[in-house]
């Protein structure tokens, strides 16, 4: 998925002759901490709730405040992993999207960004989750497959990392089409699989995406 994909359809820029009056109430309204100071379609920069207040004067034209941060944006070629990371490394609500020849086209929010990280996940699909840990010469994904599908089940997504407290294991992460899955636990267990922890519950699955999300964040940040 690309950045020009990912453009809100809500957001609008400011102008340099907007005040940051009107900034802070858009800001409060969009739920973000940043707007885009735009003229015509050249992106002059990024201003955030912060440069309004430290000048004590919202009143002032946003074209008097001084940006602390100076031209932070993605190319609309690029993909949502470099728009995660430039938004979790420079702590942004939202990146503006710029076309080949520099000019504005939009901005993408980390509120929209989460949504659609949840779709390319399968998170948005009903079903539960079931975590593995295992030996990595253990791993098996036609095998994992086949027991899930043994119990009339399908697996929608799959993500496999290294376990934290042992490089020489891994936990396999898997969502599957059903929201009972005690039959499909019963049988890793059968066939001597580690069951980690299992998520079937709205608001335990709601708490462990926002983890997932999290943590990738964290991974991307570092």
């Amino acid at each position: 998925m690309l950045a020009r994909e990912l453009i809100s359809d809500v957001i609008t820029a400011l102008k340099t002759s907007d005040t940051g009056t009107k900034a802070l109430s858009w800001m409060e309204v969009y739920r973000v901490k940043h707007l885009p100071i735009v003229n015509q379609r050249d992106f002059l920069g990024l201003i955030s709730d912060a440069d309004i207040y430290d000048l004590n004067n919202p009143d002032e034209p946003v074209g008097n405040h001084e940006l602390s941060l100076q031209k932070p944006y993605v190319t609309e070629e690029q993909h949502i992993y470099e728009v995660i990371e430039l938004l979790s490394r420079l702590k942004l609500t939202l990146v503006p999207v710029l076309n080949d020849e520099k000019q504005y086209m939009g901005v993408i929010t980390m509120e929209d960004l989460t949504r659609r990280f949840a779709g390319l996940s399968a998170m948005q699909q009903p079903g539960g989750i079931i975590e593995l840990e295992m030996n990595q010469m253990d791993y098996s994904l036609s095998e994992i497959s086949q027991i899930v599908e043994s119990n009339n089940a399908r697996i929608l997504s799959l993500y496999v990392a290294n376990a934290e407290r042992n490089s020489n294991k891994l936990r396999v992460t898997l969502k599957i089409n059903l929201t009972d899955l005690t039959a499909i636990m019963a049988t890793f267990n059968r066939y001597n699989y580690t069951v980690v922890s299992a998520h079937m519950s709205d608001e335990d699955l709601n708490d462990f995406y926002q983890e997932r999300f999290d943590v990738f964040l964290k991974y991307l940040n570092t």
